[in-house]
């Protein structure tokens, strides 16, 4: 860095110019020395004294395993190709092509391309479809969807040991899938800062799956390990990093960032080496989250059914009461229809106390005029009872008018 001072004053302001010379030194002062100020001081003789007047500092030497990193820059417009071929010659790649498309490798690839007949691609709304080849009509080539994410899905791969399940990456999270459990997924990771932009299963372990984040951040997850946070989170670059891919051995991942910079990683021992036992355990963790999932979605459906028959009621509950007759139609009938059962049961009463009641010794009346008396009694005091229980039964006085019965009918 150069140092300058621009003046901005005239030359004029500046005064005299400086005339150097060289002459003689000139003593300004002389100081002799003083006996009385020595006679103030005590004399030591020798005198040894340590001074440390710099930092303490200590050195420390390591020697790390050495890695040799290069930037390649590559025109992906046209691909790879060979140092012999000239992508800008037209013949060239024409003859190029030609040869490629009868190597054998190169028609395995693309018949395998096209093998699958079963396939799930994943929507920029946020489902993701499940699609057949050999369906005829439109509801076998689409078999189900499964809906969860909030934005696009910019990753979908299946479980390379367990096919029933599959992961997704959109929003900010990663989600597991269940091929059995359709309306939510069995497994997720938390909301992150950043957008989530690819995922991948690991090769060799069926509970490792890697995620890229806006933030240049590339996630290692280890669900048998930990499941709420990530194994291993490494800063890979500032920019923002868009793809992942992983090696078939599973000891190497590579990241593409924005800024079209690829960055090769090599994944720990740990990582990169199938555990123990690892398949069952992983096996039993995706069947133990899938059936608490399908408990939870019986009971949602339960619980949605009851709803709805719950509006359902309502609604025929409106229907009913606007088509029903009259209220007072329906009170008068009511009535007239209690009026004669309290009749029926009076007259029944009243033939049981003719059938029990004999005539006594004294009675010095004809048989029939007593009878006819005591039945004109009878009727009259049922007449009359009959008449108090009507308008007792209006005012709602049920147990006078069955006292009152029972006392007017005679023994």
């Amino acid at each position: 860095m150069e140092i300058v001072y621009v003046y901005v004053k005239k030359r004029s302001e500046f005064g005299k110019q400086c005339n150097f010379s060289d002459r003689q030194a000139e003593l300004t002062i002389d100081i002799q020395p003083n006996p009385e100020l020595a006679e103030q001081f005590v004399e030591r003789n020798p005198v040894d004294m340590g001074v440390q007047c710099s930092t303490s500092m200590s050195e420390h030497e390591a020697n790390t395993e050495r890695f040799e990193m290069e930037t390649r820059g590559v025109n992906h417009m046209e691909g790879g190709w060979p140092k012999d071929v000239n992508p800008l010659e037209l013949e060239q790649t024409i003859r190029f092509r030609k040869k490629v498309e009868k190597d054998e490798n190169y028609i395995n690839a693309i018949m395998q391309l096209g093998s699958p007949t079963k396939f799930m691609v994943g929507t920029e709304q946020g489902i993701v479809i499940s699609c057949n080849r050999k369906g005829k009509t439109p509801a076998e080539k689409i078999v189900c969807t499964f809906s969860g994410h909030h934005g696009p899905i910019y990753a979908l791969q299946r479980n390379p040991f367990y096919p029933k399940n599959f992961l997704t990456v959109g929003d900010w999270t990663a989600r597991i899938w269940s091929e059995d459990s359709r309306e939510s997924s069995i497994m997720w990771t938390k909301y992150h800062m950043a957008y989530l932009t690819d995922g991948a299963w690991s090769p060799v372990r069926p509970a490792v799956f890697f995620t890229t984040k806006m933030d240049g951040t590339l996630d290692i997850w280890d669900f048998v390990f930990k499941q709420c946070d990530p194994a291993l989170s490494l800063k890979v670059c500032d920019e923002a990093l868009f793809c992942l891919r992983v090696q078939d051995n599973g000891c190497l991942t590579a990241c593409g960032s924005q800024l079209g910079t690829t960055t090769l990683l090599e994944v720990s021992h740990g990582l990169s080496t199938l555990q123990r036992n690892e398949k069952n355990i992983a096996s039993s963790i995706f069947e133990r989250e899938t059936r608490r999932e399908k408990i939870l979605e019986a009971r949602h459906r339960e619980m949605r059914l009851k709803e709805k028959g719950r509006a359902e009621g309502k609604e025929e509950g409106l229907v009913e009461e606007e088509t029903a007759v009259d209220l007072e139609e329906l009170v008068s009938k009511a009535e007239e229809e209690f009026f004669n059962v309290i009749f029926t049961e009076l007259k029944r009463k009243e033939k049981d106390v003719m059938k029990k009641s004999k005539p006594g010794p004294t009675d010095t009346m004809p048989r029939c005029e007593r009878a006819t008396g005591q039945h004109g009694k009878e009727k009259n005091q049922g007449r009359h009872s009959l008449e108090e229980e009507e308008e007792e039964m209006v005012d709602g006085e049920m147990e006078g008018e069955e006292e009152g019965d029972e006392e007017e009918v005679p023994a």
